[in-house]
């Protein structure tokens, strides 16, 4: 019966994330006609090439408003500031800005949607040479980003092992800051390339943060799982509007950030191996890009039709809605796996 207000709390705070998110779409949409922040459709492949095929399929997108991951972290923001009002009034016993649990997945979201909000502004006004931050300046801010977050968790709050489900934790010492990084650069970067298309990363985003959330839960981390709830709020709304077809689409902001946060959670649960399967589809489409531009630096010829892989099936005809949904199946599959997994052994959490 003691779980009964933790659950309402979750619960709870999840509606109102989404009744945020969604009572500022109107407003977006209005910003959005007034400074032209329409989606630019990119002309050019990862490698530097045409993007041909690309540009072919997702013409008639040019022009949907973009940028929505700044109204999914602001109703993060929004709603993290209600509690903390709340709690100062009486009317709750304590705020979700709590410092050992909440903090450091908020600046993470903040910070690197900061930097996806100018990206998007850059590909928007088509500033530089390419529509969007080059990849090098992006990666070296990202990277540099990863590397406060690794320092912090290693020398201030003393993170250095990893635990492996039903086998136990292994000390790592200084690997650790290594590994952090990794996982933030890859699961920030592997959810920027899976948003694709109209829905896909959203949903398997839904199901990422349910699975740390009831992680987190289950370790005791009753603030995080909340807060994990209020990102899933968010991402519902999110998802309301961006349905096939979609009204807007998260952007850069929405996709990193989203991304950056879900892999400091999984650092916080000391739960990486779980995210290994949670974050299936994820890596998938990741090794798609890697193995087509391999294949093509040193064989001179492609793999698949278009990487990612998504835009692969979708060039062989398969409808959009269809591959996003098969996909959402597919992770739903890989983080049941990861649920079950993270569950079999609970490592230390903050």
């Amino acid at each position: 019966m003691e779980h009964i207000p933790n659950l309402f709390s979750i619960f709870g705070w999840s509606t109102i994330a989404f009744l945020v998110t969604l009572t500022l779409t109107p407003l977006y949409l209005k910003l959005v006609k007034k400074f032209k922040l329409g989606k630019q459709i990119r002309e050019t492949t990862m490698s530097g090439e045409k993007a041909s095929y690309f540009s072919e399929m997702h013409a008639k997108k040019t022009g949907t408003p973009t940028m929505g991951g700044v109204i999914m972290w602001g109703g993060v923001i929004i709603v993290v500031l209600i509690s903390r009002l709340l709690a100062l009034f009486g009317l709750l016993p304590q705020s979700l800005l709590q410092r050992g649990q909440v903090y450091l997945p908020l600046f993470t979201l903040i910070a690197v949607g900061i930097l996806g909000a100018v990206d998007d502004w850059f590909n928007i006004k088509q500033i530089g040479g390419v529509k969007g931050i080059k990849a090098r300046p992006k990666f070296l801010l990202l990277t540099l980003f990863a590397i406060l977050g690794a320092w912090w968790f290693y020398y201030k709050l003393g993170f250095s092992s990893i635990h492996i489900p039903s086998i136990g934790d292994f000390e790592i010492g200084l690997w650790y800051i290594p590994l952090f990084m990794l996982v933030i650069l890859s699961t920030a970067n592997a959810v920027n390339i899976t948003d694709g298309l109209d829905g896909l990363a959203g949903g398997l985003l839904i199901i990422a943060f349910m699975v740390f959330g009831v992680i987190a839960y289950a370790k005791g981390l009753i603030i995080l799982a909340v807060f994990c709830g209020v990102i899933i709020g968010t991402l519902l709304a999110f998802l309301w509007n961006n349905i096939p077809p979609a009204l807007f689409y998260m952007g850069d902001t929405g996709s990193l950030s989203y991304g950056a946060t879900l892999g400091v959670i999984a650092m916080m649960t000391n739960s990486v191996v779980v995210l290994l399967f949670v974050g299936g589809v994820f890596i998938i489409e990741t090794l798609s890009v890697i193995i087509q531009l391999t294949s093509k630096k040193f064989f001179k010829k492609k793999v698949f039709l278009i990487a990612p892989l998504h835009h692969h099936y979708e060039k062989k005809g398969m409808n959009e809605a269809k591959i996003t949904m098969r996909f959402w199946i597919i992770g739903g599959l890989f983080g049941s796996i990861g649920l079950i997994i993270g569950l079999l052994g609970m490592g230390n959490g903050v």
